[in-house]
């Protein structure tokens, strides 16, 4: 059997959940099946999939239907089917709460971070070392408030637009990561760090350079240009 690139858009099945923040992975399945015209989607034991190739190699696009706390059971059973190493064949896309509305982070391995269907995931490969595109959705907007109600809420008016362009970003690390590496996408993709400015008394303590004694030619240089 061929090997397949296995693409998982993590997500909650079912209309209420549609367009959720925690939703963010069914969202750039969407965006690839349409742009890479993969056939209709299928039922496959716990997940809906639809087959066809991205950048020349075989894909299988996975949206599962366990609901997110137990995506890990329908990951396992299609790599498993399909005799896939998720070390390298293996793309799984999810939210991030830590992250900036709209921001990208593509890592190699590595732990949950507290996310359930990650971890679940973890759980049922055994390991962490699988690539996963992780799309910010923001933090929530009170400390006290309910982070589940933040996660399966909708995003706001701007926020919707800032991430219809982190899912198309997000299908490009996809093709990315399957034509050059996932290191290729992280390089190309992960949305840098802004450095924060300096504060002005930072600015003010600062030592300044002492001023250059004036010439004669700069004086006549500088009334010329007047």
């Amino acid at each position: 059997m061929d090997s397949y690139y296995i693409i998982v858009g993590l997500g909650n099945p079912g209309g209420k959940y549609e367009g959720t923040r925690h939703n963010v992975g069914f969202k750039v399945i969407d965006e690839l099946a349409g742009r890479f015209k993969i056939d209709r989607p299928v039922r496959f034991g716990k997940s809906m999939i639809g087959k066809g190739s991205i950048a020349g190699e075989k894909v299988i696009l996975v949206k599962p239907m366990t609901y997110m706390n137990l995506s890990g059971e329908a990951v396992r059973e299609i790599c498993s089917y399909y005799k896939v190493d998720h070390t390298d064949h293996l793309i799984v896309i999810s939210d991030d709460i830590d992250l900036p509305v709209g921001h990208l982070r593509i890592r190699k391995k590595g732990s949950a971070g507290g996310h359930n269907g990650l971890k679940n995931i973890i759980l049922h490969l055994g390991d962490d070392e699988f690539t996963r595109i992780r799309i910010g959705v923001g933090g929530k907007p009170a400390p006290g408030a309910d982070l589940v109600n933040h996660v399966l809420g909708h995003f706001t008016r701007e926020d919707k637009e800032i991430v219809q362009e982190a899912f198309v970003k997000a299908a490009d690390a996809c093709e990315c990561a399957i034509k050059e590496g996932p290191d290729k996408a992280m390089n190309l993709y992960n949305t840098k760090k802004q450095k924060k400015p300096k504060k002005r008394k930072e600015m003010e303590d600062a030592p300044q350079a002492a001023p250059e004694a004036e010439t004669n030619a700069d004086v006549n240089s500088s009334a010329e240009g007047i």
